[in-house]
């Protein structure tokens, strides 16, 4: 018997610990809101680089094996998968509120699954399965409903002066970051195969250190900026330019959480993650992806202090079921619709 009994639990287990970890990075825009998202983006990554520092001397016989060439794919993984992924995930929450990017996010895996549908194999590359589009429609039909049944939620607590064109950034801004993280793990899941022979921890702390740069690049330029603003500079602004830095209003706040999501979600929740796909199914283990999502709703309601409406639980209850179905939908023969 391929997967134990005992394997499925713990496999599940560990998911669900993935899960909880990785919901921690919907909560910090919606506990740091008077932080922009380009210092909670660079903090978090500043932190997670930080740690991968000594996991790279673990691996530096590894890491020595890499490429330039290596590098560079490394940095664009980082650059996409890490900083504009969240700096986008982080702006729609503090302007959509917690809720709906985060059910934006959660269609992430049956949208990475259309996107390898959709896309063409280049030559001499191995061409995948196709998953046939009859079968994709009633999960696809399922999300839609849950989407709109939580942005129709979310839209009726808005207050009558609320900025709605700010809402609708915020929804934008969530589908920009699916996108991100669409790319992300379709390019990194090539580059993986391309090179069976490395360590997949090791490339995981290549990403972690070509990160590190860039957050103290992003966090440097910020700083200067708002030091450059000086004053008040308009409209708009003034959230901004009476930012003190380098921590913020809240220092020891800041740097608890983003130590906290560099540790716990960066590292630890991918480790989990990691352990969990050992011991499940594949086509399981797609399933639980769900975890995050709802572990992201759960804190966001508790940070509310309230419990979600009839109408938010049966759109999260549609997402959940639409997802689990879609993740069974078996690849078809090749020429199979």
């Amino acid at each position: 018997m391929p997967h134990s009994r005992h394997a499925l639990f713990t496999g599940t287990l560990f998911a669900l610990a993935a899960g909880l970890m990785w919901g921690l990075v919907f909560i910090a825009p919606t506990v740091l809101a008077d932080y922009p998202a380009v210092l909670l983006t660079m903090g978090r990554y500043l932190a997670f680089g930080l740690i991968a520092l000594p996991l790279a001397w673990w691996d530096r016989a590894r890491l020595a094996e890499l490429t330039r060439a290596d590098w560079v794919e490394a940095a664009k993984l980082a650059l996409v998968g890490n900083v504009l992924y969240y700096l986008c995930l982080a702006s729609a929450i503090q302007r959509a509120g917690g809720p709906l990017p985060t059910m934006i996010i959660g269609t992430l895996p049956v949208v990475i699954a259309i996107t390898a549908n959709l896309r063409q194999a280049a030559a001499g590359k191995r061409q995948e399965a196709r998953l046939p589009w009859a079968r994709l429609a009633p999960p696809l039909l399922l999300i839609a409903a849950g989407l709109a049944c939580v942005n129709h939620a979310e839209i009726t607590q808005l207050p009558d002066d609320a900025d709605l064109a700010r809402y609708g950034l915020g929804a934008l801004l969530a589908v920009a970051a699916v996108a991100c993280w669409t790319w992300y793990p379709l390019r990194n899941a090539e580059w993986l195969r391309a090179h069976a022979d490395r360590s997949p921890r090791a490339w995981a702390t290549a990403q972690g250190l070509a990160t590190l740069p860039m957050a103290l690049v992003g966090y440097a330029l910020f700083w200067a900026w708002q030091a450059w603003q000086g004053g008040p500079a308009g409209s708009g602004a003034e959230a901004l330019t009476a930012f003190p830095m380098p921590f913020g209003p809240q220092p020891a706040l800041f740097i608890g959480l983003m130590l906290a999501i560099g540790l716990f979600a960066s590292w630890l929740g991918t480790l989990c993650w990691n352990e969990a796909s050992q011991r499940l199914p594949p086509a399981l283990a797609g399933q639980l992806i769900v975890f995050e999502t709802l572990a992201a709703l759960a804190y966001a309601f508790a940070w509310r202090a309230q419990w979600p409406g009839l109408v938010t639980l049966s759109g999260v209850l549609l997402l959940v079921v639409g997802v689990m179905v879609a993740l069974r939908v078996r690849p078809a023969a090749h020429g199979g619709t």
